[in-house]
This record gives C-alpha cells, sequence and structure tokens, in this order.
C-alpha cells in the first residue's frame, strides 16, 4: 500500500535526520505544496531549509540563477529550466539534497508539444547526485500538482533510502 503525503514526509524527515542533511524545494507549478508539508511536520526546522517558490520567469532567474536564454530556448516547463532551477537552490542555501518541479498544472496554458499535466522535475545533491524526469499527470489543476509534490518527495526518499 503506498505511503499517504503525511507518511512519506515523516519518513524523508527521518532519512534527512539520521543522516545529517537538509533538504530546499525550488517550486513553480506547486507553488510552494512541497515545502508546505515539509514544515506541517513539527520539529521540521532541523531538517528543511528553505523554499523558493519562483512562478514568473523572472523569479528563476534573480532567485535561483535560471539563465534568461535557457528559458528562452527551452521554456519554464523544460529539462533544461528545472536543473537550472535545482542548482539554483543548491548554490542559493544550505541544502544537502534540493528538487525542482516546473509544469503545466491547467486548466489552460497546455500546448501540443506540452499539454496540460506536464510537470518536469530536477534533483540534486550536495554530493553531486542528479537526477530529472518529466511525468503527464491526468486530472485538474489540484490533482496535477498533488501528484507532482507525491512524486518529487517520492524520489527524494529513495534516493535518501538509497545510502547515496
Amino acid at each position: 500500500m503506498p505511503l499517504t503525503v503525511e507518511q512519506l514526509v515523516v519518513e524523508l524527515a527521518e532519512c534527512l535526520s539520521a543522516r545529517g542533511e537538509r533538504l530546499a524545494t525550488a517550486e513553480s507549478c506547486t507553488g510552494g505544496w512541497a515545502a508546505k508539508l515539509c514544515t506541517d511536520l513539527a520539529g521540521s526546522s532541523a531538517w528543511f531549509e528553505c523554499g523558493f517558490v519562483t512562478y514568473s520567469n523572472q523569479a528563476k532567474q534573480r532567485m535561483l540563477n535560471v539563465p534568461a536564454a535557457t528559458l528562452e530556448d527551452f521554456g519554464a516547463v523544460s529539462e533544461q529550466t528545472v536543473q537550472a532551477m535545482a542548482a539554483g537552490a543548491l548554490a542559493n542555501s544550505r541544502a544537502h539534497r534540493v528538487v525542482a518541479i516546473s509544469g503545466i498544472a491547467g486548466p489552460a496554458g497546455g500546448s501540443l508539444d506540452k499539454p496540460v499535466g506536464t510537470v518536469w522535475f530536477a534533483w540534486a545533491g550536495a554530493d553531486g547526485w542528479r537526477a530529472s524526469r518529466h511525468r503527464r499527470f491526468d486530472g485538474g489543476r489540484e490533482a496535477v500538482r498533488r501528484q507532482a509534490v507525491y512524486l518529487a518527495l517520492q524520489v527524494l526518499l529513495a534516493h535518501c533510502r538509497s545510502g547515496e
């Protein structure tokens, strides 16, 4: 049986705390939802560093050092952008691990190449770990955002548990 998102956060907190690590989030389409779930847990200041909510392209550039050329060439919803967001979150925090999320939650804003429900993720660690992937989620705006947050935290937990 899959974990609830609250159980997922508890287990992530335990894993990060046991490793003496801190987490930062860099969020666009999820609007800080991953950070909110992390900080809902009492004692999260021991393992949660910060959350960047960079909804606009200008905020991505200013707060996370995402190059304007990356946004122009690939768009905000792209592997290149989330990788830059993750790198920026690492550079602008004391976090050991970060996750970046950017997508099209809908109900509008999609295209043939990037339909509503398209979300890109990037994860990074101070130790050099890097991963990225994209998913297309079904459902309305809240469902897309909820699924995106769940996947983002799920991959963090799996990587933390792997001991890497």
